[in-house]
């Protein structure tokens, strides 16, 4: 049995108000910066985790206020001993673009083997998990469905169940902040890597608030422990945290990305450029067939809360409409409060569709429905419906599932 009653001890002093200063302390004058979950770690009593193995599933968002890795900060930490990394979609240190697999290999620094949860192996086997007797879990999340490391988290938090191993979240904020939930929420017979479980496409919930509503709505049952991160409200956007920002993925490389992902993330599914490969992925979205200036022109005139858009040409240097001139908008967000993403994403998907006809398509039918997580979106937006019309008809699920995450809520 790997579970002791010295873990459940430690995990309840951990969930308490820590006070001893810890190596990620040093240099930090502002007491009301926000500590996430690794610090608060290291700033408690350790001697729970003494003799004990540790695994840690992160990737280059695991980081302290002073923007060192958590695989350093546990490597090199008195009585801690990591023996295992995991690597999610783009892997521990950052080095792989979207969809590309990630092979078993040893980290460089460390000399810790890595092994990937993307590809062939989304779940860690009973193998991987041999030599650990604390699963630890360090990544930040981006606010939104569609965004695979939540659903790394999940099938962790399975294979930790299995195998008897306590799970840890080490918790961040959510970018977007926690107070808005919008979108319509997945059907169960849409889930997948990019939607596992029926919540909203923007769900307002941290890392822990999700692991903690995945563990007991979806009977995940693990041995779940939270760390909390002190000073975070749910009012607050990730400038407002005053930690540095480390791009969560190659394409999501500013805060200003993850507010425009759960709009434009949308496009995905479509023939438009969402922007990858621009300097803009998802704040850029285009193709060779639309007029940038009518289209502006029309997305300006619904007057969307918190948006407003440009025109631009722009040619990505890969992806969709690689090396061709492509034509649309660039949206700037300038009132986060008020921005509505997913209105903003239907209502750019069917402007397109209503001015260019004959041009416009879903791509694999499939991809666009498990994007928004269901499918009749798609032939809504074919039959003319309004946005205003198809946000009704997801209403109740949202109001639902607002009411089923308040037991979830840790701030």
């Amino acid at each position: 049995m790997k579970k002791t009653a010295s873990f459940v001890l430690a995990s309840i002093l951990m969930m308490s108000t820590l006070t001893a200063a810890s190596p990620a302390d040093h240099g930090r004058s502002d007491t009301k910066m926000v500590k996430t979950g690794i610090e608060t770690l290291l700033s408690s009593n350790l001697s729970w985790m003494k003799g004990k193995k540790v695994g840690l599933i992160t990737n280059p968002t695991g980081i302290d206020a002073n923007m060192k890795s958590s695989v350093d900060l546990l490597f090199e930490y008195p009585n801690i001993q990591l023996t295992a990394l995991y690597g999610p979609e783009h892997g521990v240190r950052g080095d792989a673009q979207a969809g590309e697999g990630i092979e078993f290999y040893t980290d460089e620094k460390t000399g810790l083997p890595v092994y990937s949860l993307y590809g062939k192996t989304r779940k860690p086997t009973p193998d991987m998990l041999k030599d650990i007797d604390v699963l630890l879990f360090d990544i930040q999340d981006v606010g939104t469905r569609y965004y695979t490391y939540i659903y790394t988290m999940a099938y962790a938090m399975e294979a930790a169940k299995e195998n008897n191993i306590p799970f840890v979240v080490l918790d961040r904020p959510n970018p977007l902040g926690g107070l808005k939930v919008e979108g319509p929420v997945l059907e169960p017979e849409y889930a997948s890597f990019v939607g596992l479980y029926p919540i909203p496409l923007r769900h307002g919930l941290t890392t822990g608030e999700l692991a903690r509503m995945f563990n007991k709505e979806f009977n995940i049952n693990a041995d779940l422990t939270v760390i909390k991160m002190k000073n975070w409200k749910r009012s607050m956007t990730f400038d407002d945290t005053k930690l540095p920002f480390v791009l969560p993925s190659p394409n999501m490389p500013t805060v200003d990305s993850t507010f425009v992902y759960p709009a434009t993330g949308l496009i995905e599914g479509t023939n438009v450029s969402e922007g990858r490969g621009t300097t803009k992925p998802f704040e850029l979205i285009g193709a060779p067939y639309i007029n940038s200036n009518e289209l502006a022109d029309q997305l300006n005139r619904l007057k969307l809360k918190g948006v407003q858009f440009r025109p631009v040409s722009f040619t990505p240097t890969f992806s969709k409409h690689a090396g061709t001139l492509s034509h649309g908008v660039q949206l700037y967000v300038k009132d986060r409060s008020s921005f509505e993403a997913v209105k903003t994403g239907l209502s750019i998907i069917k402007t397109i569709h209503d001015l260019y006809p004959e041009d416009f398509q879903f791509l694999q039918t499939e991809s666009f429905n498990k994007l928004i997580g269901n499918g009749w979106v798609r032939e809504e937006i074919n039959k003319g419906t309004s946005v205003k019309h198809i946000m009704k008809r997801y209403h109740h699920d949202l109001k639902t599932f607002e009411k089923k995450r308040k037991g979830y809520l840790l701030y």
